[in-house]
């Protein structure tokens, strides 16, 4: 289990093409795209051995964050797309995504795995997150693991019950 730690705080900067991780560093993005239902962003992943390159998307009325990590070989994981439950705010042309613990690891038409439950709970119980949040936390996760598998587990099927079609671009 991750050391216990306030939710991160991630911004997506479209105008000046940069993502601001939770520790202040600013990454370069190769493509941002703006879509009424979310924000895709595309980009290297510097100084990171698991995986070269990371595509996601943004999607605030689902509470998601649905990312395709390129690995690197030897460290490729079994799974196609990682779901991090998230509450997403504007502030001007920036997006502001804070992560709230709880991850789904979606193996497309197959399954999906709640991750990360308890650092959620350990996250309250400490007050580093209001019982609100931890609240619509776990109702996303619930909404996100009803949906997948009342398709199947395929992602594109259950986002298309809800106008949204996620794109990505092609691993080399």
């Amino acid at each position: 289990m991750a050391p216990l730690h306030p939710p991160k705080v991630e911004i997506f900067d479209p105008a000046a093409r940069v993502n601001i991780d939770p520790k202040g560093i600013r990454r370069e993005v190769e493509e941002y795209r703006e879509e009424p239902f979310g924000l895709y962003v595309a980009r290297p992943t510097p100084g990171r051995a698991q995986f070269h390159y990371l595509e996601s998307w943004l999607v605030p009325g689902l509470g998601l964050r649905f990312t395709d990590f390129w690995f690197s070989p030897g460290h490729e994981r079994d799974q196609d797309f990682y779901l991090d439950v998230v509450r997403v705010r504007r502030d001007g042309p920036r997006w502001v995504a804070t992560d709230l613990y709880v991850d789904l690891v979606l193996k497309d038409k197959l399954s999906v795995r709640v991750i990360d439950t308890d650092e959620l709970l350990e996250a309250l119980a400490a007050g580093l997150v209001t019982a609100e949040e931890a609240e619509y936390a776990l109702e996303t996760t619930y909404a996100a693991v009803e949906g997948l598998a009342a398709h199947g587990y395929d992602l594109a099927a259950w986002l298309s019950t809800r106008d949204i079609t996620l794109t990505w671009r092609r691993h080399p």
